[in-house]
């Protein structure tokens, strides 16, 4: 029996009280968080990341995107300008590229010069600047500002590196050095400018909110206002030549000049529709406006009719550009018409 009770006895030392144990877990429970910890530090500062599968790149067209600017370069690319400070050039084939912009302002209109020089205005007074065919874009330096509003909604280019930005809050802005620095032709006043006409021998025809017109024959040292032709706003303005001209706006409105802009005759069109932009189409000989609802205007002195693109589109478009037989227009969305069919440009 005093054998058994020995041996029992060996064995119980070899048991843990439990005590032990349970200090045993508490130091393990405190340490083991600072294990993790610094694990996951030393992953971090050391383990490098290795990628699965490809990156994914957002398509250069996308549904969302909205389109306000188009222009034709000389390599035969149309560039439109757009939401989040985008610009795309579309290739005759249909490819489509975007162009590397700084910033993400939308950019309401773009024009180029020739094979090295092109200029973007947008929202927030941005200007961008590019002298190598659209490979690098740049903000230009002090450009006027307001401290009320400071959109830009179009700017035209003449000869010689001019160009001319039109916007919010009175902005009639110059460049003469391919829109690298900016001047105000005018003071800052609470109208909207929509859109100026550069014509020969130093005329400018600027039009905006109000139905208000300006006419300046030395370039904007000088400005002489012309009596409003109508009360709503007018959009656009385009001249084939230094005295035959015509402007749209708001409702339906329609007004030609055959004097350089100094008078001013509205065409009644059976419609309430809003146009945004006009253009002349010399292969054809008429005008060309595009607006709201999918609806287009042509006409001219033979007289004017209106349509739709496509029953089925009912977008705005507020830009319109020749090329070829085919007009390109942007706006909720970008694609072209032959004058019987839409092709929308899909993403």
């Amino acid at each position: 029996m005093s054998k058994l009770i020995k041996i029992d006895h060996a064995a119980a030392q070899r048991i843990p009280r439990p005590g032990i144990v349970q200090h045993a877990l508490n130091a393990l429970m405190t340490v083991l968080p600072w294990s993790i910890i610094a694990g996951l530090l030393w992953a971090g500062l050391f383990i490098k990341p290795q990628p699965v599968g490809g990156t994914v790149t957002p398509p250069a067209l996308e549904r969302r995107d909205h389109f306000y600017g188009l222009a034709r370069s000389p390599a035969g690319e149309i560039w439109a300008s757009g939401s989040n400070g985008k610009i795309l050039a579309i290739a005759a084939n249909g490819l489509v590229r975007r162009l590397p912009t700084p910033t993400e302002r939308t950019l309401q209109d773009i024009a180029i010069w020739d094979a090295s020089h092109a200029v973007a205005v947008g929202n927030d007074g941005v200007i961008l600047h590019s002298q190598d065919a659209g490979q690098h874009w740049q903000a230009a330096a002090g450009v006027p500002r307001s401290e009320v509003a400071n959109k830009l909604n179009r700017v035209r280019i003449g000869a010689g590196g001019l160009a001319i930005a039109t916007g919010e809050m009175g902005a009639l802005l110059v460049s003469r050095d391919y829109g690298q620095s900016w001047q105000r032709l005018r003071e800052e006043e609470d109208v909207a400018w929509n859109d100026v006409a550069i014509l020969e021998g130093g005329r400018l025809v600027v039009v905006g909110e109000f139905g208000r017109v300006l006419l300046s024959d030395d370039l904007g040292q000088h400005w002489e206002e012309i009596a409003a032709p109508i009360p709503g706003s007018l959009m656009s303005v385009h001249f084939r030549d230094a005295q035959n001209g015509v402007a749209v706006g708001l409702e339906g409105a329609l007004l030609i000049t055959l004097d350089g802009g100094r008078n001013w005759e509205a065409v009644e069109l059976g419609m309430r529709d809003h146009l945004f932009d006009v253009l002349w189409i010399p292969q054809q000989g008429r005008w060309f406006a595009s607006g709201s609802l999918g609806r287009w205007v042509s006409g001219g002195e033979e007289g004017w009719k209106t349509g739709a693109l496509d029953e089925r589109n009912l977008s705005w478009h507020t830009r319109a550009l020749v090329d070829g037989q085919n007009i390109w227009l942007a706006g909720a969305d970008i694609g072209r018409w032959d004058g019987r069919q839409w092709s929308e440009l899909q993403p």
